[in-house]
C-alpha cells in the first residue's frame, strides 16, 4: 500500500504567500479608489493597514511554527484575529470612542 505524502512548504514560500495575500487586501481599496469616490485612502491608510496586516501576519506565522497542539494554534490564531478586527473597527469607525481612532 503506497502513502501519499504532501509537500511541506519552505520558510521562504510561507513568508511570500504571506506577503502576496497582504498584498493582495491591500490591492482591494486601491482598486476600488480607480472607480468610486467612497473610498479615499491616503498613503497613511495603507501603510497603516500595511503594518496590521504584516503583524498579523508574521505572528500567526509564528504561531503556526512554535505551536505543536492544533487546538491551541487556532485558539491563539483566532484571538490574533479578533484582536486585528477590533483595531481595525476602532480606526475605521471607532466603535469604542478611543483617542486611538481619532475621536
Amino acid at each position: 500500500m503506497e502513502t501519499m505524502t504532501t509537500p511541506k512548504t519552505s520558510i521562504k514560500q510561507r513568508l511570500m504567500i504571506t506577503f502576496a495575500m497582504i498584498a493582495l487586501i491591500l490591492a482591494i481599496p486601491l482598486v476600488a479608489m480607480q472607480f468610486t469616490n467612497e473610498v479615499d485612502w491616503k498613503l497613511f491608510d495603507f501603510v497603516i493597514m500595511g503594518s496590521l496586516l504584516t503583524i498579523t501576519g508574521l505572528a500567526i506565522e509564528l504561531v503556526t511554527r512554535k505551536v505543536k497542539s492544533s487546538q491551541w494554534r487556532f485558539i491563539i490564531c483566532a484571538i490574533i484575529l479578533f484582536i486585528l478586527f477590533l483595531i481595525w473597527a476602532e480606526l475605521a469607525v471607532g466603535i469604542f470612542g478611543s483617542p486611538f481612532a481619532g475621536s
